[in-house]
């Protein structure tokens, strides 16, 4: 089954007064591209972060945002009492030697270390909550990308299918073409060399050499071969890159069709080959 990489996951978690929210999207990209934004206390988390990612992600450009926002109350705040009555003094015997009375509360709470926060850890159990929730977005995404390669299977599929069908047009013409090769070259033998003797079966064995050039037999055979190998892939998981290759060689035998044909009409249909080889490309950008 093929796999987008756009895709779209959001999950969240209440911990410790604090609700943190993880929302993941994807984009294409050729490599494993991750933007990570954490909330300071998880930021010694990052390299598990990254690590799981990879795990269910496996490629693309990847935004993890991680934010935090308190719900309750908050006790990180420690209040040093030793400290604030030496301020406290200080501040008095010194509003008194300048005979002014400021208020000191306010600025106890602005001298250093007197109110200050505390460093946030989080312990195994709490770590193993915040994993949790972040692998259900993973899942989210995870599933978000399947739906979307569903959507892209069925489009490209479809396109490898007209191709097919291009392909069985060719052949009413192929056969007039060759016949039409044979007696232009006839024509332009007897008018050039209209009084020269002609050796009958050299002539023809010249023709056949030459009209061989002009044979598209095997091409239209790789050809079909592969459509049939893309649409036989297109079954398999992450199969983008092979499909990117299965669709260059689709290209070649297209383009060596096209210069062989020398027909209007096979021509027209090469062409209407190329517009939907180039749209299923595109597509394939976007497959994981």
């Amino acid at each position: 089954m093929l796999k987008s990489m756009t895709g779209y996951g959001k999950s969240i978690c209440e911990l410790n007064g604090k609700v943190i929210t993880f929302e993941i999207k994807t984009l294409n990209s050729k490599q494993f591209d991750i933007y990570l934004r954490t909330p300071s206390f998880l930021r010694n988390k990052e390299m598990e972060f990254r690590s799981l990612a990879s795990k269910y992600l496996e490629r693309g450009k990847i935004d993890l945002s991680i934010n935090s926002v308190q719900s309750e109350v908050s006790s990180e705040y420690s209040f040093n009492t030793v400290l604030a009555k030496k301020y406290f003094n200080e501040l008095k015997k010194f509003s008194t030697e300048i005979n002014e009375s400021p208020e000191l509360l306010p600025l106890l709470l602005k001298m250093p270390d007197v109110l200050k926060k505390e460093p946030e850890e989080i312990n195994d159990d709490e770590w193993l909550k915040i994993k949790s929730a972040l692998e259900q977005a993973f899942v989210l995404v995870d599933q978000h990308r399947m739906d979307e390669g569903k959507s892209l299977a069925k489009d490209i599929n479809s396109r490898i299918t007209i191709i097919l069908n291009l392909l069985h047009q060719i052949e009413p013409f192929e056969k007039s073409r060759i016949e039409t090769i044979r007696t232009k070259l006839m024509n332009g033998f007897n008018q050039n060399f209209k009084d020269e003797k002609l050796d009958k079966d050299r002539f023809e064995q010249e023709m056949i050499y030459y009209l061989e050039k002009f044979d598209i037999t095997e091409e239209k055979v790789r050809l079909k071969n592969h459509c049939e190998y893309f649409l036989q892939t297109s079954e398999e998981n992450s199969s983008g890159r092979k499909l990117g290759f299965i669709a260059q060689e689709i290209g070649r035998e297209i383009n060596t069709i096209g210069s062989k044909a020398s027909e209007v009409n096979i021509q027209k249909l090469v062409v209407m080959m190329k517009d939907e080889l180039e749209k299923i490309k595109e597509q394939l950008l976007n497959i994981l």
